[in-house]
């Protein structure tokens, strides 16, 4: 079979001299037509320089390709090869032949134009729609993208939405364009698994109807099991090892293969729950939160809105001391602002949030997902980790600067990393000054919002036993909030599951995550992707997501729970 897209040899280097400073290094292969090709290997293996090669996005970024040839197989029947095209050729294959999901949206997306705006235009653009065409078409794929309200998100600016959501607007622009060669780029790295499960299940809907191709780049072997035809391996601009993908997962050659098969956590139903004592056998939570509501005005009027958006209605839940709480959920049902309203960044509108009271009591802090965002480019590390202990009042000392020292060499630092920028450090080592920033006001109770969900699986692994040696050694206490339910597997003692901004299942983590009761929890561990349900395909869910949107003065009905058995309990299902 004639190949789409054949890559042969390829060279990419960056700087004044690119042949000195090659990323890429001689990679090649081929794809056939409606083939999946799944590129997996950790940050700076090449496998994002590759991908924006083979449409020449890499020039934008100081990128050069300095040897080999990808010759791409066009409608017109012509072939192309892209290395040597000029930019007027160029424009015209991106979108319509190759098309391109980036992994962080709201660097691709304008901040100035509504999420409808950007939409349509890729509709008129690519396929030459009347205004009124493309707006219906963009409700289509914005309802087949699962984004609820969609009517109403069109009029949405890219901050208005959630991370999660605003991947999916993404991914509806590039679904504008039908290219026959699907570029995605780490697309789900910042969805919940159900969210995931359907986009791929989408992908995979739209491959089998059209016959596009598609090159899926991501961290996350478990997903590539579950879409791929062949996975190539990438470590340090090479490929280490290409082949079909059971022939890679069940018999992996290379050593660096098997060290990212070995660092994947695996979902196994509970099995894998952490049984370790770390709780402490208290009577009194370290955190209690009573009905908690949080809403956001919409709608115009000089005195009141018209409604608002019911984030968070009536969540409760108790923290232990030395506990960890994972808190898991779809993008928007939630999480997030549950933990900001704990930390006084969200404003609430009924509800109690206590800590432990006395004189002994401590701050909570807060690890947040994007650590380069959470740094200050400008301050070095001494600077940023004095910040927290200067704003509450103590001086840079002797003392301080000892705990720095003792809290950079807990989390794996060297002690001269306090006269470096955060620019100077990988991701991973970023997270972990993030964690150190936390823990220098030697807190009772950490909020870990999706703290783990942007590193690669090996250094995901390293972080995660960093943060369970970290709470046995200062009694912390845990709120970890994410989508990735085989994370939350293993550092979760206890999980609350949120849907629409409530709460519908929690109790302890082998219960739950075992025996679930929810529907809802039902269908977050049915979509978890695994190497050992690489035959499992998903099926487009065309279940509702429910409206936030409700109408000035509206009360949800009460909730009534259920007991599932010691610590465990869910919510019967008539909430919305």
């Amino acid at each position: 079979m004639t190949s789409l897209l054949s890559v042969s040899d390829l060279h990419v280097g960056f700087g004044r001299d690119p042949k000195a400073s090659e990323v890429v290094r001689g990679v090649s292969f081929d794809l056939e037509p409606g083939g999946t090709l799944g590129i997996v290997g950790e940050s700076g293996s090449g496998k994002s320089v590759t991908a924006l090669s083979i449409n020449r996005l890499v020039d934008f970024g100081g990128g050069r390709i300095t040897s080999g040839s990808i010759m791409l197989d066009r409608a017109d029947s012509t072939t192309l090869d892209v290395t040597r095209a000029d930019e007027r050729t160029l424009r015209s294959i991106r979108g319509r032949d190759v098309g391109m999901i980036f992994q962080e949206p709201m660097t691709s997306l304008n901040p100035v134009h509504t999420i409808g705006a950007q939409i349509e235009e890729a509709f008129r653009l690519s396929k030459g729609l009347s205004r009124d065409a493309a707006h219906k078409a963009s409700l289509e794929v914005l309802d087949r993208v699962r984004i609820p309200d969609a009517r109403s998100r069109l009029k949405y600016y890219p901050h208005q939405l959630s991370g999660g959501m605003r991947q999916r607007v993404m991914i509806a622009m590039a679904l504008a364009s039908s290219p026959r060669l699907l570029i995605a780029d780490e697309p789900t790295t910042a969805l919940d698994v159900t969210v995931q499960a359907q986009i791929m299940a989408l992908l995979a809907e739209l491959r089998a109807e059209t016959g596009m191709s598609m090159i899926f780049i991501t961290h996350d072997i478990g997903l590539v099991a579950g879409i791929a035809d062949h996975i190539m391996v990438m470590q340090n601009g090479l490929v280490v090892e290409h082949n079909e993908t059971d022939r890679v997962l069940d018999n992996p050659q290379h050593d660096y293969t098997r060290h990212l098969l070995r660092a994947v956590p695996h979902f196994t139903a509970g099995n894998a729950v952490r049984d370790d004592g770390a709780r402490q056998q208290t009577k009194d939570p370290i955190i209690t939160v009573d009905d908690l509501v949080v809403r956001f005005p919409i709608g115009k009027g000089l005195f009141k809105s018209s409604g608002a958006i019911h984030a968070v209605d009536g969540v409760s839940f108790d923290l232990m001391p030395g506990e960890t709480l994972g808190i898991v959920g779809e993008s928007g049902s939630g999480k997030s602002t549950t933990a900001r309203a704990i930390l006084g960044l969200n404003s609430t509108q009924r509800g109690n949030i206590k800590t432990l009271s006395g004189h002994s009591r401590r701050p909570v802090q807060m690890v947040f997902q994007d650590p380069f965002a959470s740094l200050n480019p400008r301050l070095n590390v001494e600077a940023l980790l004095a910040e927290p202990a200067l704003a509450n009042g103590q001086k840079l000392d002797a003392a301080l600067k000892a705990r720095m020292h003792f809290l950079l060499e807990r989390v794996g630092l060297p002690v001269d990393a306090l006269s470096r920028y955060p620019h100077q450090f990988s991701g991973g080592q970023r997270q972990r000054l993030c964690i150190a920033r936390a823990l220098m006001l030697n807190p009772d109770v950490v909020v870990l919002d999706e703290a783990v969900s942007a590193l690669d699986v090996s250094v995901q692994a390293r972080v995660l036993e960093l943060l369970v040696d970290l709470q046995r050694e200062f009694r912390l206490a845990y709120l970890f909030i994410s989508h990735d339910m085989a994370v939350v597997e293993r550092i979760a003692h206890r999980i609350a599951v949120m849907f629409a901004g409530q709460i519908v299942e929690i109790g302890d983590a082998r219960a739950v995550l075992a025996d679930p009761q929810h529907s809802y929890t039902k269908r977050l561990i049915s979509a978890v992707p695994a190497i050992e349900r690489r035959k499992q395909h998903f099926a487009v869910d065309v279940t509702q997501v429910p409206s936030l949107v409700r109408p000035a003065g509206y009360e949800p009905p009460p909730a009534h729970w259920h007991e599932a058995g010691d610590d465990h309990s869910y919510r019967l299902e008539d909430i919305r």
